[in-house]
């Protein structure tokens, strides 16, 4: 479990593909992670991986056929830039909001503009996560925190709009994303199981 609260970026440096499934190394760069072991789960922009390799500050992970089916890791180059967090202690504050790092779907940057020291942005979803994009709820971009201020049904769709403050421009790589980029998208993990209940109890 995290809590959508970045620690640092880190930068892809080597790509292996497999049959059918990919290794990806990255330099953590200014994450905390000297105590960190073989078998621990690290948020890589929001996709929970499992560290299989350390070499110093470069972390190997395996990336699953599922895995890459359900994100955008397939589309990472040499020198991508990703958002790191660890995985959550019980006994520290949740400065976000509970996250799986399970994505539910790959989204789209439909436009960003200045408001007052911070960039609005607005992001389109698929049909699958629409019902759980909710006008001031939490969702996971890229790994990211962040609280949802208006949302946009569509036929196709959602489209929602978020705000996104100079701190978090400046920390991860929110700042550097350009209209059409894609993006990971988890929905709040309360509103997913309300939904399992609700068609339960039916």
């Amino acid at each position: 479990m995290f809590t959508g609260i970045v620690a640092a970026q880190g930068q892809v440096t080597d790509l292996v593909h497999h049959d059918g499934d990919l290794s990806i190394q990255v330099n953590v760069g200014g994450l905390c992670a000297n105590d960190v072991k073989l078998g621990e789960s690290i948020s890589v922009s929001g996709v929970c991986l499992t560290v299989v390799n350390i070499d110093e500050t470069l972390f190997t992970f395996d990336v699953s056929a599922e895995t890459l089916e359900r994100t955008a890791l397939g589309l990472f180059e040499i020198g991508t830039m990703v958002n790191l967090e660890r995985a959550m202690m019980f006994n520290e504050r949740y400065g976000g909001h509970l996250v799986t790092g399970h994505i539910d779907a790959v989204g789209y940057l439909v436009s960003r503009k200045d408001a007052a020291r911070s960039v609005q942005m607005t992001f389109s979803g698929d049909r699958e996560i629409a019902p759980y994009i909710a006008q001031k709820g939490s969702i996971t971009v890229d790994g990211v925190s962040l609280t949802v201020n208006r949302v946009h049904d569509l036929t196709s769709g959602v489209k929602f709009d978020v705000n996104i403050v100079p701190h978090s421009l400046e920390v991860t790589t929110l700042g550097e994303r350009s209209v059409g980029d894609c993006v990971h998208l988890e929905a709040d993990l309360v509103a997913r199981y309300l939904d399992r209940l609700r068609h339960c109890s039916r």
